[in-house]
């Protein structure tokens, strides 16, 4: 079960681009709520309230208790949030509110652990890249997780974990992998590093043009020492 935030939030009435501009001049920020078989809500939300959840990873991946006023509360999830491009501003916020028993597809973190014990994380000249950070899920509200823990500390050199391999909690499915195969992608690779930087045309090309340079270099020191050789010649013919 994932982690529950609660957000204070007003009703608005007055909309559009001059009413949000004066709404965030105000330290507010525009919101909307829509879904679960009711009409969409206008609302504005508190802009230091909004930054500070937001830093929280988890505020992106959980339910959201969004409380109207004194009594009226509703549960939702995020479905976008727009930042300011260089301002530390929250432009706007959807949100989508849930229905209990119905599944909903959100997208959660990846989290992994035990990349230090393993046998590839321990080895020298290897790496693990992360793949993939992030997949969509789909699961009834009460069985959402905050994020999917994938265990590395059994990679070895070499190895690839995929996504159909994420241990997945009860009533938690990738919809992508019941779509097709080819969306059973590596999340996890523990490659060696000289062959993540030497592969492929371009590194042929180095080594031809290595080699070349070898080349020149030894013919180079031939004419040098013939070079040497008919000189310390004329030296001793004109001593004789």
């Amino acid at each position: 079960m994932s982690e529950q935030h609660t957000i204070a939030a007003e009703l608005r009435e007055d909309v559009g681009k001059g009413a949000s501009r004066r709404l965030r001049h105000a330290g507010r920020v525009p919101a909307i709520l829509y879904g679960g078989h009711l009409d969409p809500v206008a609302l504005t939300l508190d802009q230091h309230e909004m930054r500070h959840a937001t830093e929280q990873e988890s505020f992106y991946s959980s339910i959201i208790e969004i409380k109207i006023g004194d009594d009226a509360t509703q549960q939702a999830v995020v479905r976008d949030l727009q930042r300011h491009p260089f301002k530390p501003v929250i432009m706007h916020v959807d949100f989508m509110r849930i229905t209990a028993g119905e599944k909903l597809t959100i997208a959660v973190p990846i989290h992994f652990v035990g990349e230090g014990q393993s046998p590839a994380g321990k080895t020298s000249g290897v790496v693990i890249q992360h793949q993939v950070t992030e997949v969509d899920i789909e699961a009834v509200p009460a069985a959402l997780p905050e994020f999917l823990s994938v265990d590395l500390s059994k990679m070895e050199p070499g190895d690839t974990v995929l996504l159909s391999q994420i241990e997945l909690p009860d009533g938690v499915s990738i919809p992508a992998l019941a779509v097709s195969d080819d969306n059973d992608v590596a999340i996890a690779i523990a490659t060696h590093i000289r062959e993540t930087q030497g592969t492929g045309a371009a590194a042929e090309e180095a080594a031809e043009a290595e080699a070349d340079i070898e080349t020149a270099a030894d013919a180079g020191e031939d004419v040098d020492e013939s070079d040497g050789s008919a000189e310390e010649s004329d030296d001793k013919g004109e001593g004789d």
